[in-house]
Parts: structure tokens; C-alpha cells; sequence
């Protein structure tokens, strides 16, 4: 008896593997395609550069100004970030016409579209052809990272989504990762294999389409969306089990009962529906912080710290692809952790960790020449700043983007979030270099700033979502804010018969 209750008990623990693959399916097209384009296109800087100068003389038979060269590299680079935030404006409308898989498979277009674009820019002497690939592997990212938590957080069960969701900040800093060692010279970072890096984008969408459609929709969109109950039911015993699917069903029914005559709301409509206010409130400064709080900055004086230490040119590289092992790994405990610790405890850790590494970080800039050890301690600030990011911000503000919503309106949030999240990585691209140029290593006390007062925010308004149905975390957020208008009708009413 006790054998068969353990049993019970660890199947319960324990996701089914079909729901495992179809994690790892909808993520390696998905989320990993963000991370690897992100990092992939920092290998081949001065190949392309070169190339577009050759064109440019070929051409017009002079050399192109710096300028100007400069100029073009920044919009391959920066168009990236133009796709994304089209991706992710449109990405939620998808989701709910073709469905969370649907979306994903049909978004594997634009990935094969960028690939063949920039394979083919240097035999067709077309460096045009990288800006327009570089777009639409943005507008492939947009689409997945607003997307593939969707799907994710549908498909697992309540006592697993925040370690299923973590699968989105996992395949990111993996992407990231492998487009880092792709990039080395031993795999595809020499001058002839350029184009062929570039074009290996298309490798994850073959994948997916491959795998993918062996494993079915998200359940609550096929009940919910879809009135489609028997199509429910068989994806619930796919990727639950006989055993589990008939608890998630309630749930699901709840929900639906809860919806109904209720459609899908579009972006605009959540901002005038006051029941998802400080939900829509917390995705905006959580996907705002995720990019202003200094991880950008942490990227961007590694190279000079590594250099600092004296570390050997033909060494940096390899440390530098030691931050995103680095990132890798606190993903990957984040994911160990968070049905333990809960969405709360973690993300408010990960930023007050990041607050004190801001600190240390901006005194061991200032002190750079007082001892030969300062460097080191700088390199030390620099992987602890992205430990402490991924086990926190980087992986639990899309969970709760997920969690924070209802079926109805959660499409709508993704597409908010999104674009908050892109036109933030957009603003601090832009930026961000005159915050340093201004500021120099004091510009972590700006991002000092930033990580407290979302830790102070978490602390005062965010509650807990660990094991909790998303019908139970509307709840609590509407009884809270029961609560502050009941607080405030009640001193209201004091002070009334007070002056009385």
C-alpha cells in the first residue's frame, strides 16, 4: 500500500516524458532560435563588414566611408529588433487563430525565409539581403518568445509550470551559448564559413517541423477557445497520463465556466478592463526592468574586464563564452528551484542579488588601479551579476506573464509584455552608450535603482502562484484589491465622523 502511494506521489512529481518532448519541441524552434540569433551575429563582425566594403567598391568603385559602414553594420544588427517587436505585436492574434502549436509551426517560415536571405548575400554580392534576413528572424523571435510560454504554460499541469515555463529561459541562454560556440574559429567563426553561421538558423526550424506536429495543442485552447472537448481530453492523456489528466480537466472546466461567453480580448481592451489592472501593471515594469536592469551593461564591459585581468587575446573568447555557460547554468538551477522556492522568493532574490553586485561592481570599476586583485574581483561581479539574473528575472518574468492572466485575455497580455520587453531592448540599445559615455562605471547606481524598486514593488503587490490555478491567482489579486478599497472606504468613513 505504501509502495503504491509512493508511486502515485512520484508520478505526480514527475512530468510525463511526452510532455517533456513537446516542451523541447516548441522550444528549439522557438525560444532558442531568440538566443541564438542574439549571440550568433557577434562572430562574423569584421567578415561582414568586409564583405560590405568589397561589395561597395565592386559597385561604385570606391570605398565606403566609416561612417557609413558603421551605419549599415548597426542596422543589421539593430533591424533584429524591429522584427521582434512586429513579431510580438502580432504574435498573440496568431496564437489565437491558428492555435499555440499552429503559430509555432507556421512561424518556422520567416526562420527559413532569414536563413536562405543571408546565406545567399555573399555568392549574390547582396548585403541588403542581411538586413532583410536579420528582420525576419526578428519578427520569428517576436513571434516565439510571445508564443512558446503560452504554450508552455498551457500544456503543464499546475503543480509543474513554473518548471515547464522555465523551459523559455532555458532554450534562450542555450540559444545564446551554441550561437557563442558556433562562432569560435575550431566550429564556423572563420572568414569562409561566415555566410554558412549565419544561414544555420534554419537548423532549429527544421527541427520543429520534424518533431512538433507529433504532439498535440494546448488543451485549454482546444476546450476553451475551441469547444473542442474530445480533442481535450486526448491531448490531456498524451502529455499528462492516464492517471493526472482527469484533476487538470476540472481545472480546465472551471476556467471554461468561468469564460464563457467571454472572447479572446485584444491588447487595447485589457487596458480599459479594471479586474487585470495591477496584473497588466506588473507585466509592464517586469518586462521593462528585465532590460533596464543592467544585464546589457554587464555584456557590455565583460570584453574590458577580461581585458583588464590580462587575460590573453586568444583566451577572452573563451571566457566570454563562459557568461553564457554561465547564464546557462543559473537558468537551469532556476529551473530545479522554483517549484520549491516559489516565483516570489526567486525573482525578488535574483534582483536584490543584483542590486548588491551593482554595488560592488560600480566600487571595483572606481578601483580598478589600486591592486593587480581588483580585476579579478570585477570578473568575479560579472558572472555573479548573470548567475543572479538567471535565476530570477531572466526566468520567472515570462511564468508569470503566463500565470498572472486568464485564458481570455492572457493572448492580449503576451502581445503587451512583448512589445514592452522589445521596445525596451530597443531604448536601451539606444541608449545605453551615452549612459556610459555620461556616467562611466556609475551608470550601475541608475541600475541600482532599477533592481530595488522592483524588489520593493514584488514585495508590496505580487503575490505567490506556486500550485495555484490561474482561476485562484485572479482571485487572490481581486480580493487584494477588495481589500485596499475596503481600506480606503473605511478611513474615508473615519474621517468623515471625525469632522461630524
Amino acid at each position: 500500500m505504501n509502495f503504491t502511494e509512493e508511486s502515485e506521489e512520484t508520478q505526480k512529481e514527475l512530468p510525463n516524458r511526452s510532455l517533456l518532448l513537446a516542451a523541447g519541441a516548441a522550444c528549439i524552434g522557438g525560444t532558442f532560435q531568440y538566443g541564438y540569433n542574439i549571440s550568433v551575429i557577434n562572430a562574423p563582425t569584421m567578415y561582414v563588414q568586409k564583405f560590405i566594403n568589397q561589395t561597395w567598391i565592386e559597385r561604385y568603385h570606391t570605398t565606403i566611408s566609416e561612417d557609413f559602414l558603421t551605419l549599415l553594420w548597426s542596422i543589421i544588427v539593430s533591424i533584429f529588433t524591429l522584427g521582434g517587436l512586429i513579431g510580438a505585436s502580432i504574435g498573440g492574434t496568431l496564437s489565437v487563430k491558428l492555435g499555440r502549436k499552429g503559430t509555432l509551426l507556421a512561424n518556422n517560415a520567416f526562420s527559413l525565409t532569414a536563413a536562405l536571405l543571408m546565406g545567399l548575400s555573399w555568392p549574390t554580392g547582396l548585403f541588403e539581403l542581411l538586413i532583410v534576413g536579420r528582420f525576419f528572424s526578428g519578427i520569428n523571435a517576436g513571434i516565439a518568445i510571445c508564443v512558446q510560454p503560452l504554450y508552455l504554460g498551457e500544456i503543464a499541469p499546475t503543480a509543474l509550470r513554473g518548471a515547464m515555463g522555465m523551459g523559455t529561459s532555458i532554450f534562450i541562454t542555450g540559444g545564446i551559448l551554441t550561437g557563442q560556440v558556433m562562432g569560435l574559429r575550431e566550429f564556423l567563426g572563420r572568414e569562409e564559413y561566415w555566410p554558412i553561421l549565419l544561414a544555420t538558423t534554419c537548423i532549429p526550424a527544421i527541427v520543429q517541423l520534424i518533431v512538433l506536429p507529433f504532439f498535440p495543442e494546448s488543451p485549454r485552447y482546444l476546450l476553451i477557445d475551441k469547444g473542442d472537448s474530445e480533442g481535450c481530453k486526448k491531448a490531456l492523456k498524451q502529455l499528462h497520463g492516464v492517471g493526472v489528466c482527469d484533476t487538470e480537466r476540472e481545472d480546465i472546466e472551471k476556467e471554461k465556466l468561468n469564460a464563457a461567453g467571454v472572447q479572446a480580448k485584444k491588447p487595447w481592451e485589457l487596458f480599459t478592463d479594471h479586474s487585470v489592472r495591477w496584473q497588466l501593471l506588473t507585466i509592464f515594469l517586469l518586462n521593462t526592468a528585465q532590460q533596464l536592469n543592467g544585464i546589457n551593461a554587464i555584456y557590455f564591459y565583460a570584453d574590458y574586464i577580461f581585458r583588464q585581468s590580462g587575460l590573453p587575446e586568444d583566451k577572452i573568447r573563451y571566457v566570454t563564452v563562459g557568461t553564457g555557460a554561465c547564464e546557462c547554468l543559473s537558468a537551469l538551477t532556476c529551473g530545479m528551484l522554483i517549484e520549491c522556492l516559489g516565483r516570489k522568493v526567486l525573482i525578488m532574490g535574483g534582483y536584490s542579488l543584483m542590486s548588491i553586485c551593482c554595488i560592488l561592481f560600480t566600487l571595483s570599476l572606481t578601483f580598478q588601479e589600486v591592486s593587480p586583485v581588483v580585476p579579478y574581483l570585477s570578473m568575479a561581479c560579472v558572472f555573479a551579476f548573470i548567475l543572479s539574473f538567471g535565476l530570477g528575472p531572466g526566468g520567472v518574468t515570462n511564468i508569470l506573464t503566463t500565470e498572472l492572466f486568464t485564458q481570455a485575455s492572457r493572448p492580449a497580455a503576451y502581445m503587451i509584455a512583448g512589445s514592452v520587453n522589445w521596445c525596451s531592448f530597443f531604448f536601451i540599445g539606444l541608449l545605453f552608450p551615452f549612459i556610459v559615455r555620461g556616467l562611466q562605471q556609475y551608470c550601475f547606481l541608475v541600475f541600482l535603482v532599477v533592481c530595488v524598486a522592483v524588489v520593493t514593488y514584488i514585495f508590496l503587490v505580487v503575490p505567490e502562484t506556486k500550485n495555484k490555478t490561474f482561476l485562484e491567482i485572479q482571485l487572490e489579486f481581486q480580493s487584494s484589491k477588495n481589500k485596499k478599497a475596503n481600506c480606503v472606504d473605511g478611513a474615508g468613513t473615519t474621517l468623515l465622523t471625525t469632522s461630524i
